[in-house]
């Protein structure tokens, strides 16, 4: 099959799972009936139930099996808290303008797409030309405005809806600008992710937890991100849920107590070294990566393993879903290791959840910025002698050389480790200048050697400070969720034999938005009552249903409860008995009226398989 014939593929499979969920009201474009909003989705009656359920695993999952402290924080947050994060200076993508609609569009989507049509459809295209597109696509992360720019003159790239020329990409900050109170003085931004609310109340979640590390802290809440030019759905908008664990610990000790019992689970890694030599994802067993340096610490490690279990359990084909390392070029220059499970749909290769060894950065920054210690404390049993390393910036010196940027330029060289720091040192003893990175101004500054003092000082200490590094794994809910419709999503004939096919989402119980549906299999007095019984039992047990006693075939109801993706059909059939259908093998088994709610609960709460009540109940041919 060529590419072209597997991307109308696609796009037909998209279509058919698009108009399923919106035709049974998963979700729905919001603000419909005034022409809709781009970027902004209102989910329907199944789709909340859905997100609620993958919500309720993720919490008895990360929360309470690893004891996690939960918060949750304002959207609102004031400038202050986004300027000492970063936010407000580096939260951006390079945007371009139609020069005479004034339309706005994505500098590097408009890039991406051009290379991949180009890839995808040229049949002329040269070999030569082809190599370079994949190139520009694999580092077009990290093109510059400039780069970019010239990129989009050089392909003649013009604006799709149009052809009108295009403006040079400049930066726009992503996130939405707010006042805090009616002055207007008190600036803010609905926040653009749930972390900086954990960050800010470390020194009062460390003191709740005994003072102890390490210690994980999880929030669940909206996030708003201003998108350019939202597109792909579900998959790219601009309200959305987030799930953010910030787990705390000794930077000098980042093993895992737990990490031995999923060491040995194996899953798809696509490892730093395999994208620079184009190289497949491979299975590769956790444990191995983590003593082979592949995956940096145990702990970073732990929480791959069990993000990975998280995603299987919840329905996300194992096969299409991988763990991508991040180069070194994406990498922030405080991360130790980043990883981004990544899930396949007909969109590609999706971003769901990243897994960051963020190290120090975010407590240190917000202590520079407030002026509160975020620090953890380990007590020393008798006073020791320590080497400190010190890191002195001359700030008249930096002053007169960077003026403006003075502050971040002495941030930048206050968080240095102890091995750059050194290397510093070293460069500027026998060179005395040398270059240096500042992330904050992205790009490289010179250090000279009357602008900084580095040394090591011997200190006697009756306790050790220091501030905790951070593992964040961050779950981009939604995405989660559009993802786990593609990949449960199938057709199959209808029951006559005919050309209609039919659709069904494969939904685990665990997540299904509705557990059961109990049909009375004609319209009668007698019945209808044994279905109302039967749906007073599911109530008292828990279980979610539907009761359908419409005048249709049985059939049809039959495939209405499989488009919704309800496991299990109850059948009224007698006022005795009952019939439960399995949904994807369209089994069924005759059940007691007194049994079946408990049958149901069973199944759907995992103590049970269909197998384990299939060997149990007689079996009922239709």
């Amino acid at each position: 099959m060529d590419a072209a014939q597997e991307t109308r593929n696609k796009e037909a499979f998209r279509h058919a799972v698009v108009n399923t969920l919106e035709r049974r009201l998963f979700f729905i474009p919001s603000f419909k009936i005034y022409g809709g909003v781009a970027g902004l989705y209102d989910y329907g009656p199944p789709g909340c139930a859905v997100k609620s359920n993958v919500l309720a695993f993720w919490r008895q999952h990360f929360v309470l099996e690893e004891n996690m402290l939960e918060v949750d924080c304002p959207s609102v947050t004031p400038e202050v808290v986004l300027k000492a994060s970063g936010h407000v200076d580096k939260f951006t993508d390079l945007m371009v303008k139609d020069l005479k609609t004034g339309r706005c569009y994505r500098a590097d989507h408009l890039v991406k797409d051009y290379c991949k049509d180009k890839i995808e459809n040229d049949r002329n295209l040269s070999a030569e030309l082809a190599a370079e597109l994949r190139h520009v696509l694999a580092v077009l992360d990290d093109l510059s405005e400039e780069e970019l720019g010239a990129k989009i003159k050089s392909y003649g790239i013009t604006a799709p809806d149009t052809k009108n020329a295009l403006s040079d990409p400049y930066p726009f900050n992503l996130m939405f600008k707010t006042s805090i109170g009616p002055s207007g003085l008190s600036p803010g931004f609905m926040r653009p992710e749930t972390a900086q609310g954990i960050f800010v109340n470390f020194k009062d979640l460390y003191y709740y937890n005994g003072n102890k590390l390490p210690f994980a802290a999880a929030q669940i809440g909206q996030a708003f991100r201003n998108e350019i030019s939202p597109r792909q759905g579900l998959l790219r908008v601009r309200e959305f849920t987030l799930a953010e664990i910030e787990h705390f610990v000794d930077p000098d000790d980042k093993s895992h107590p737990k990490f031995s019992k999923i060491s040995n689970l194996e899953f798809l890694m696509l490892t730093r070294e395999d994208q620079v030599s184009e190289r497949p994802a491979r299975r590769i067993p956790i444990g191995i990566a983590v003593l082979e340096g592949i995956v940096n610490n145990e702990t970073l490690g732990y929480f791959m393993a069990r993000v990975y279990l998280f995603l299987t359990h919840i329905g996300i084909d194992k096969d299409r879903l991988r763990f991508r390392q991040h180069q070194a070029n994406e990498m922030a220059h405080y991360a130790a290791d980043c990883w981004d499970a990544e899930i396949e749909c007909t969109h590609d290769w999706i971003e769901c959840v990243g897994i960051a060894d963020r190290s120090a950065y975010d407590l240190r920054a917000h202590t520079d910025h407030s002026g509160t210690p975020l620090v953890a404390h380990e007590k020393y049993p008798e006073p020791r002698e320590v080497e400190k390393l010190v890191i002195a910036p001359v700030k008249k010196e930096l002053g007169l050389a960077f003026k403006g940027s003075q502050k971040m330029v002495v941030e930048a060289l206050e968080a240095m480790g102890e091995k750059e720091a050194m290397e510093m040192k070293a460069t500027l003893e026998a060179k005395g200048e040398t270059d240096f990175k500042v992330c904050t101004l992205d790009k490289n500054v010179t250090i000279k050697s009357n602008m900084v003092s580095i040394s090591k000082e011997i200190k006697k200490e009756h306790q050790r400070v220091f501030t905790p590094s951070v593992i964040e794994p961050s779950f981009g809910i939604g995405r989660i969720i559009y993802c786990l419709y593609e990949h449960t999503f199938y057709t199959r004939p209808a029951r006559d034999g005919g050309e209609e096919q039919l659709n069904v989402f494969r939904f685990p119980s665990l997540i299904a938005p509705i557990k059961c549906t109990v049909l009375p299999l004609v319209q009668n007095q007698e019945f209808e009552e044994v279905a109302r019984r039967i749906a007073r039992s599911l109530t008292a047990v828990g279980i979610s249903y539907k009761i359908d006693i419409t005048g249709t075939s049985i059939g049809r109801r039959y495939a209405r409860t499989d488009e919704l993706g309800v496991p299990f059909a109850i059948t009224v059939d007698s006022t005795t008995s009952v019939t439960v259908r399995e949904r994807d093998s369209k089994l069924q088994i005759r059940v007691n009226v007194d049994e079946v709610a408990s049958v149901v609960k069973d199944v759907t709460d995992g103590v049970s398989t269909w197998a384990d009540v299939q060997w149990k109940y007689p079996t009922h041919s239709s």
